[in-house]
């Protein structure tokens, strides 16, 4: 009977280990969730910096009847820097990054955390997920991001479109749309942002996790050079492709509303 019992404490701990989380997994867990938002704001910073001008030109382009050229974006780039000196392509860029640093760093761990989400639900614990579950995971963490920082997207793109005589700074945008305009303002054009973001974050995800998985996909060593070859990941080119053109109809409608 004493054996029994031990037995049954032996059995009854066990169970319990199983389903506790031990303090190594959870310090582990939390060591990646900062990871994944240090390397996610890291990342959009660096990027959106690098194309700030191109990405001013953009939105100005897509506000007014011009109609677009190589040229006249070439054009405009330097007309801006001949009178408004060169910093001032990279204007409404401060607003950008205080918009891009929290989106990316919570884009980035949203997608981890609904990867682990679906992956369980759908049983796929520690592989790659399938198609379906890849493409939502990445929808949702776009979606995620984008509700919590829609106001930083609407002054960036202000800040973007208006002289600089009209706002010095973000906080000033912040403060004449809710005194001018209302709070209600800061979220005007959220449903076209929204269904822009599904299927570019969707496909950039998705993008992303099938050249990943193909990366670390063992080969065998008679197909390693051809497996290899550049023309490979050339293949993928159009998903990028019908990620950017999909998306540009809610962009424009987005840069009207805002």
């Amino acid at each position: 009977m004493g054996n029994g019992v031990k037995e049954s404490a032996v059995r009854v701990r066990e169970d319990a280990e199983a389903v506790l989380p031990s303090p190594v997994n959870s310090k582990s867990d939390h060591r990646q969730v900062l990871s994944s938002l240090l390397s996610g704001a890291l990342a959009g910073a660096l990027a959106k910096t690098a194309v700030a001008p191109l990405d001013r030109t953009k939105i100005i382009f897509q506000v007014s009847s011009k109609r677009f050229s190589a040229k006249e974006a070439f054009r405009l780039l330097y007309f801006t820097y001949l009178n408004e000196g060169f910093l001032s392509l990279w204007r409404g860029n401060s607003a950008t990054m205080v918009r891009v640093v929290p989106y990316a760093a919570i884009q980035f761990s949203a997608h981890e955390e609904y990867k682990r989400i679906l992956g369980h639900y759908y049983g796929f614990r520690g592989e790659a997920l399938p198609p379906w579950p890849r493409l939502l995971a990445g929808a949702l963490a776009g979606t995620t991001a984008a509700s919590l920082t829609y106001p930083l997207d609407l002054v960036r793109a202000r800040m973007a479109v208006t002289p600089k005589e009209m706002y010095s700074n973000i906080f000033h945008v912040f403060i004449r749309i809710s005194r001018e305009e209302g709070l209600k303002t800061l979220y005007h054009g959220f449903t076209p942002t929204v269904l822009g973001v599904i299927p570019y974050a969707g496909l950039s995800f998705f993008t992303y996790e099938t050249l990943k998985s193909l990366h670390r996909a063992p080969l065998p060593p008679e197909a390693s050079l051809q497996e290899l070859h550049p023309s490979r990941w050339l293949l993928m080119l159009p998903h990028a492709f019908l990620r950017a053109t999909g998306t540009i109809p809610c962009n424009v409608v987005n840069s009207d509303h805002s």
